[in-house]
């Protein structure tokens, strides 16, 4: 970035903060990296040559899911969809008969998440285990390869994306033998079946299986444009539309129903020219000894197999990539390719189906929670959760509304009209909508928008 423009923006951003108030906005310097989280669900695997390491940044939220083998490995990769983001792509189809794999990172933040995959490869060289001599018999370049995927838009309120930092402390966190299920690591705010409106929240899924010697584990970011679907094509989650029937609702039929259903399932309140961008990146390990070759048709193999699981799948919208890796400690094969990329597939399709995490529900109006005038008058303000999203609220007749007064709505709150807050209890209220819409005022002036797990905090601008 020439230092101009890049000082012309700092500037900018920190006049912000003096205009709105000390911690309006969350500056990437200031993030504080929250490593190996614990999570709800964990995936268990017995594979000391794999270890794996993720971080967040909260405030976003957003991370970066790192993988490390202990030894070089042998890698190829199949790329898919509109829209992908991948470093070293191009060099792993080249085939060459030799491992020289040493980490693939996952990142949010989209492109500006690629920063995350070459900070590995520094990290690497400046830790002294790769020291990027080229002329040895064996190299000794560290070679990071991975992609990103779409968590900005309208799903949150700020563009803080997954940095070199975070990158590199996910990396020396990294350890063997558990992976975090479901919002964690570079899946912290991934979400899915955008095509019908479900608009449900996602994350990173993770799957190990060994049959006769031969170890396979496949890990998942699901944030795909598609539904995740179970194998009995019932829909793995999604906040469904009114105009939906009662009851079980199959992917299958919401594909054969289409365009219809995807009429009936629109959600008015999302920004579908933002929502409509998403990614699914995945990985597929085997100790298994395989070529080039041979590991090339496994990632194709299993790719496609993840149409069944996602659909639909590797659309315009998406920039999938799945990574197939060899470690190599498993000598003579057991397996023939389409064989192992059966029993793979399935390992993969595990691994999809765990990234759901459980769904946030929306709140209840609750009629006989009441407010005073003078405490409904304290709640209303201008609230910026960015330098684009912001939020003015007042209290009229007994009632409190909001509406967007930034660049940018807020989730299903629009600028042109104002929204009525229904009361929960205390300090909490909710909007009526397909999607669930909290919001809690708190001490200090905050806002909280959705809390839990997915939250976007507000901080209110001082009064004049």
């Amino acid at each position: 970035m020439n230092r101009t423009i890049g000082k012309k923006l700092s500037t900018s951003v920190a006049a912000a903060a003096l205009m709105f108030g000390a911690g309006a906005f969350a500056s990437q310097d200031e993030l504080e990296p929250v490593l190996n989280a614990p999570s709800d669900k964990t995936l268990s695997y017995d594979w000391p040559m794999l270890k794996v390491g993720t971080g967040t940044y909260e405030e976003g939220p957003t991370g970066v899911t790192v993988f490390q083998f202990e030894k070089k490995a042998l890698v190829a990769v199949d790329v898919r969809g509109g829209g992908p983001g991948t470093v070293n792509a191009p060099y792993m189809d080249l085939g060459y008969n030799y491992a020289e794999l040493d980490t693939i990172v996952f990142s949010g933040g989209s492109w500006y998440g690629l920063e995350a995959v070459t900070a590995v490869a520094t990290a690497l060289k400046d830790d002294g285990i790769r020291d990027g001599n080229a002329f040895s018999l064996e190299p000794n370049i560290a070679m990071s390869v991975g992609s990103i995927i779409f968590d900005f838009g309208s799903r949150r309120l700020n563009e803080i994306y997954p940095d070199k930092r975070l990158a590199q402390a996910a990396f020396r966190a990294a350890k063997t033998g558990t992976f975090p299920l479901g919002a964690h690591g570079a899946g912290r705010f991934a979400k899915s079946g955008g095509f019908f409106g479900c608009n449900a929240f996602s994350g990173q899924g993770g799957a190990y299986r060994e049959i006769d010697g031969v170890k396979i584990a496949a890990f998942v970011i699901a944030n795909p444009y598609g539904a995740i679907t179970k194998r009995d094509g019932s829909l793995a989650a999604c906040y469904e539309a009114e105009g939906w029937p009662e009851g079980t609702i199959r992917t299958p039929d919401l594909m054969q129903g289409f365009p219809a259903s995807r009429e009936t399932g629109k959600g008015v309140a999302q920004d579908e020219a933002a929502s409509n961008k998403n990614t699914t990146v995945s990985m597929i390990v085997t100790n298994q000894k395989m070529d080039p070759a041979d590991l090339k048709r496994l990632a194709v193999q299993v790719h496609t197999s993840m149409a069944r699981g996602i659909q639909p799948f590797a659309t315009q919208y998406d920039g999938d990539v799945l990574y197939a890796v060899s470690t190599g400690e498993l000598e003579e094969p057991r397996f023939y390719s389409p064989d192992l990329g059966v029993m793979a597939s399935e390992v993969m399709w595990d691994a999809l189906l765990a990234s759901v995490p459980e769904q946030q529900k929306a709140a209840t109006p609750d009629d006989a929670v009441t407010h005073s005038a003078a405490e409904l008058e304290a709640f209303a303000g201008d609230y910026h959760f960015s330098q684009f999203a912001s939020l003015n609220v007042s209290a009229e007749g007994g009632k409190l509304f909001a509406k967007a007064s930034g660049k940018r709505k807020v989730y299903g709150i629009e600028h042109e009209q104002k929204t009525e807050l229904k009361p929960v209890s205390q300090g909490e209220f909710m909007a009526p909508g397909r999607y669930p819409l909290t919001l809690r005022f708190s001490a200090g002036g905050n806002l909280i928008i959705n809390p839990g797990h997915w939250e976007q905090t507000g901080k209110r601008r001082p009064q004049d």
